[in-house]
């Protein structure tokens, strides 16, 4: 699975993306350029800034647990809520944090002088387009219905855009959109005939999704009567996967809707429950092929078991920070990596660095490219890395996974976690913990609800109760962090050419490169193992320093099989080095922070010129443009350009230098 993913820390999240006045914005430019603060490169970072992003993984988020909805919906209002607005104080919890070195990132791969920028300033300064596995790049560019043959129930007529009043779509899109305190609509059918009727049924369903209908007698007239579907669980029975619909489905048509899914700072998953609320079906239906990071723009295609393209159109009229289009019906869904990678455009912004170092950075990530590190979202953004917990539970040390997940920590948190991890430190009793958390669907409130159910002696069983994804995230963290290090030490020993000893695939299988072949390969045809019981590792200094670092985390890196098979890791090979595709780039000047710099899919879509650029601006910008296979981070390709730190600690701390 691709991550796209780029976190940056937030000293109070935004409302929207121009509530901070030009002039602020400026003034914060202009002190940034005073307040230059060097690193090991010597140079400074500059990143304007969002909250820690819960996400750690690209799949922590694909198991959801089902009718939770209340409980989901307080979650995220107090999420919202409990927000830092102090930036001092921020970063003076952020200072428990980790850093790049911390995790094995530690070299370069270029020789330019590194410079600074602002990443992500805004979300739409970077834009993700999903690349599938044909090669055909993701864009919205086309919101049409594709037309059947044959015609079903579900497929609205002409008639049923003209059968309701304009009045009546008033009503209904304010009860559609819980706008009033009406319960219900009533239409009456002016013309009673069985055919109308069913007109007017498929007409509130198609055009207001999240609606569902009746017919009731009312003083000798017929009614049809519209309600919405959640305030009625006993009426509006939840679609699955195996039933989606009573109605027939044409057997022309492919069972599956692919579409295009253009969002804005929602990721992937969060999209997909909104999607499955409005359309009254569990999120399982749906599959893509990666997921997307939340502070961005991004496009990616989504597959929907039998629900029809119009339905889907109309959430366009319904959904904020959501367009769907590109409509079209296959036999097959999505497969999770079944995609050869992503493309980004990027804006750094307020950059410092000359045009040479300009050009010495972009020509470098095209010739040579940047050392493939898992990148820093990777292992958690609290003062207990996800490693940590990884490490613990491969050396089934479950007492100890049970106490980094609850204990105290120091750093940023939410208030509610503080009090919890406070009570479970003073009594141990998981009822008293669990009280003190409003929300229960943290892996936190998991783990103390399976504490409640199974005991404190069988913390296997209480583990359990976290979803898959997010138990399996922590062993792949420690696998990360092994690989981070390992690779760090494998350039500072060899440098950037192939050695006798290094690994390289033939096919699907790693095979060790020898002294008599070493000419015919390069840095680019080295992988590296992340440690299983089904790899194997290098022949030279760095395939003992494999074992000496895990013999050191009272592993055995030759009985890497966990009693649990769930925890039993077999390995995988990784590039060492990534060569980035199609880059390109150009520095834009301009004045106004707030502006665009390029237009999106639905900018186009919609019509809206290019944005107009001064020529001598106050501020320069570099925007970038490339592609990257799936499971590498963007964030370590922007690095390698800026020679930056992109740890949440080290942004916050110089973000916190340059607000002074």
């Amino acid at each position: 699975m691709e991550t796209v993913e780029m976190n940056s820390v937030s000293l109070k999240r935004p409302r929207s993306e121009d509530d901070v006045a030009n002039a602020d914005e400026i003034k914060r430019q202009k002190i940034s350029e005073k307040s230059k603060t060097g690193n090991d490169s010597g140079q400074s970072v500059e990143t304007v800034t969002d909250q820690p992003d819960k996400s750690l993984l690209e799949d922590t988020k694909n198991e959801i647990i089902p009718n939770e909805e209340s409980e989901e919906q307080e979650d995220e209002e107090l999420e919202d809520s409990d927000e830092d607005g102090d930036p001092e104080s921020f970063a003076d919890m952020m200072k428990h944090g980790l850093t790049e070195s911390d995790v094995g990132i530690t070299k370069f791969v270029s020789s330019h002088k590194g410079f600074s920028g602002i990443l992500k300033e805004r979300y739409s300064d970077f834009v993700v387009h999903e690349i599938g596995k044909d090669g055909r790049v993701s864009h919205l560019d086309d919101f049409s219905v594709p037309v059947d043959d044959e015609v079903n129930f579900e497929d609205p007529s002409e008639e049923t855009f003209t059968v309701l009043s304009d009045e009546d779509k008033q009503r209904l899109e304010e009860l559609q959109l819980l706008k009033n305190k009406e319960t219900s609509v009533a239409i009456e059918v002016i013309e009673d005939t069985k055919e109308k009727r069913t007109v007017i049924h498929q007409a509130v369903k198609s055009l207001f999704p999240g609606l569902e209908t009746k017919t009731e007698d009312r003083d000798g007239k017929k009614y049809i009567i519209a309600y919405h579907a959640a305030g009625k669980k006993a009426l509006a029975k939840v679609r699955t996967a195996t039933d989606p619909r009573k109605h027939s489905w044409p057997k022309s048509r492919g069972s599956y809707c692919h579409f295009v899914l253009y969002k804005e700072n929602k990721d992937t998953m969060d999209a997909i429950n909104v999607l499955s609320k409005f359309l009254r079906v569990k999120p399982n239906i749906f599959s893509y092929m990666g997921t997307k990071d939340k502070r961005a723009i991004t496009v990616q295609e989504i597959a929907v078991l039998r629900i029809t393209a119009q339905r889907l159109a109309h959430l366009n009229k319904c959904l904020m920070n959501f367009k769907l289009g590109n409509f079209s019906y296959k036999n097959h869904p999505l497969k999770l990596g079944e995609l050869q990678g992503n493309h980004f455009t990027v804006v750094l912004r307020n950059i410092t660095g000359t045009d040479d170092q300009i050009e010495q950075a972009m020509h470098s990530l095209r010739e040579i490219g940047f050392i493939n590190y898992y990148g820093m979202q990777r292992f958690g953004t609290t003062a207990v890395p996800t490693y940590q917990i990884g490490r613990a539970i491969l050396q089934n040390n479950w007492n100890e996974v049970m106490d980094l997940i609850l204990k105290p920590r120091p750093g940023a948190e939410k208030g509610y976690l503080v009090k919890c991890r406070e009570e479970w430190a003073k009594t141990k009793d998981p009822a008293a913990a669990l009280k003190k958390l409003p929300v229960k669907r943290c892996v936190e409130g998991q783990l103390l609800r399976g504490l409640l159910k199974y005991g404190m002696k069988n913390i296997i069983s209480a583990f359990g109760i976290i979803p898959r994804n997010n138990r399996l995230m922590y062993i792949h963290s420690y696998q990360s962090y092994v690989w981070n290090n390992m690779v760090s030490k494998r350039i500072e020993e060899y440098g950037l050419r192939a050695v006798p000893g290094d690994l390289t695939l033939k096919g699907a299988t790693a095979v060790h490169i020898e002294k008599g072949d070493v000419d015919n390969y390069t840095i680019h045809d080295v992988v590296m193992p992340l440690p299983g019981f089904d790899v194997i590792y290098p022949k030279h200094k760095i395939g003992e320093a494999y074992k000496e670092m895990l013999v050191a985390d009272n592993l055995d890196i030759n009985n890497m099989r966990h009693k649990i098979r769930d925890y039993s890791l077999s390995g995988a090979y990784r590039k060492i080095i990534i060569r980035p595709q199609n880059v390109n780039w150009e520095v834009v000047a301009y004045d106004d922070p707030r502006i665009p710099l390029f237009t999106t899919d639905l900018d186009k879509l919609e019509g809206k010129p290019l944005p107009v650029l001064p020529t001598d601006g106050k501020f320069r910008a570099l925007k970038m443009e490339f592609s990257l296979p799936p499971s590498t981070y963007a964030t370590m390709a922007i690095r390698e350009v800026l020679k930056m730190d992109t740890s949440i600690k080290n942004q916050t701390q110089l973000n916190t230098t340059w607000l002074r």
